[in-house]
């Protein structure tokens, strides 16, 4: 991290890729630093509108002109091209740069930090722990890499000394923070366009786990075998969050996984000596997040339809079993879009198990998130492939106007839709209950 940056003295900072749901989280912790707030994204959407509304100058166009002399900060996504336009023109006029997790350390770790952690659930477990810490009068800052369903934000104001964010491991960015409390919901093998294999992905986690210090808190499950590893020679002190689990806490989201969420945010609970009763109290009210199992409505139809964030093969299975727990006996028809070749090509059988948990799949194109190398995978083979070794229908079509029409034509009364996936998938949900 550039350390000669001095928050205080900045004021006005330009994001590109202000859009994305990250670091438009970040940007509205500026604003409510009341500094002057620019961005720009490839595309206006429902996020960007709010920034607009809120105070934030708002470019379409990412091109040069978009960095003035004035801006004293550029804080930019980590799928960002380094040949990017407005990068190059910041480091033209000597603007200081840096990536969405070297800003949130910039901003996080002055305080008491929390970290969320781990492969699977950083999300609805980070958002938990912010209702419960404010429920028990905690007041925390908060930036959460979703809306919440009770704030319609993904940016919470706080004034005390607590501060709660979501920790993403790739390219080791979770080592840009400093936390008090270290989460980690679990690690599994992921994100491997840029780690060698599991060991190399537990060597990040340890790393971040070992500067947690004596007097802080790792709340984890120790005896996962992909963790433990990670724990050893730690100087904090372990939680484990799975004497927290609780079959008879009364969650609003589907699933065993969500319970294992709860009792991550309880293990903070634990921590800090929060109230365990008020902390599941809170557990029960919460009321998700935007894109996490998240009910949209109904189709015209009688369909009921549901978006989730789902990517990974182990998120899609926990996700569509928690489902089937939730609605026994309904046709589930899942509409999903592969997120990145390389993951879709590193997890392709697995992708053809845990899809085929549906009566029927349906797929969009691949979404790139940011330059890949070229990969022969294809939603089509997906699709093929799903046929031939599950049975399951399915096919791939070539945009989302196209699946929508199919699943219009081809859902009613009864059905259950899915939509998943970490591109613009959840479009398809909001036309089919006609949101948009």
């Amino acid at each position: 991290m550039k350390k000669d940056i001095d928050i205080s003295t900045i004021s006005r900072v330009h994001f590109i890729g202000i859009g994305g749901i990250g670091i438009s989280g970040l940007a509205r912790y500026f604003l409510h630093e009341r500094k002057t707030v620019s961005g720009s994204d490839r595309a206006p959407s429902a996020i960007t509108d709010a920034l607009i509304r809120e105070g934030v100058s708002f470019h379409e166009a990412q091109v040069a002109a978009n960095i003035t002399d004035d801006i004293d900060l550029v804080v930019y996504t980590e799928a960002m091209s380094q040949d990017h336009a407005e990068l190059v023109a910041a480091r033209e006029k000597g603007i200081p740069c840096i990536n969405y997790f070297e800003a949130l350390g910039l901003v996080a770790n002055p305080y008491y930090l929390i970290a969320v952690a781990g492969t699977h659930g950083k999300t609805t477990t980070t958002a938990m722990a912010i209702d419960m810490l404010e429920t028990a009068g905690l007041d925390p800052t908060a930036v959460v890499g979703s809306l919440r369903a009770k704030t319609k934000s993904n940016f919470r104001a706080g004034k005390s000394k607590y501060c709660i964010v979501e920790a993403c491991e790739y390219r080791r960015d979770f080592l840009y923070l400093k936390p008090e409390i270290l989460v980690i919901t679990n690690i599994e093998e992921e994100h491997l366009d840029y780690y060698r294999d599991l060991v190399d992905i537990q060597d990040a986690f340890r790393t971040l786990a070992q500067s947690v210090p004596e007097s802080g808190f790792i709340v984890a499950n120790p005896n996962d075998s992909n963790v433990a590893p990670v724990l050893e020679g730690v100087r904090a002190q372990i939680v484990d969050y799975t004497k927290s689990v609780d079959p008879l806490l009364h969650l609003k989201m589907p699933g065993m996984h969500n319970l294992f969420n709860a009792a991550a945010a309880l293990g903070v609970a634990t921590a800090l000596r929060v109230d365990e009763q008020v902390a599941k109290q809170a557990l029960e009210d919460f009321a998700g997040t935007w894109r996490r199992s998240e009910y949209l409505g109904e189709t015209s139809h009688g369909a009921i339809v549901y978006d989730d964030y789902g990517h990974h093969p182990t998120e899609i299975e926990a996700t569509l079993k928690g489902f089937r727990e939730k609605y026994p006996g309904r046709r589930m028809v899942v509409a999903f879009q592969p997120h990145l070749h390389s993951r879709t090509e590193d997890f392709f059988d697995r992708f053809v198990e845990t899809l085929a948990i549906a009566d029927e799949v349906v797929l969009a194109p691949i979404f790139e998130a940011r330059k890949e190398a070229k990969y022969s995978v294809s939603s089509e083979m997906l699709a093929e492939t799903i046929v031939k070794k599950t049975g399951k229908n399915a096919r791939a079509f070539a945009s989302y106007e196209q699946i929508a029409e199919y699943l219009r034509g081809n859902t009613g009364m009864g059905d259950l839709i899915i939509t998943m996936g970490a591109g613009a998938i959840n479009t398809v949900a909001e036309v089919l209950v006609d949101k948009t």
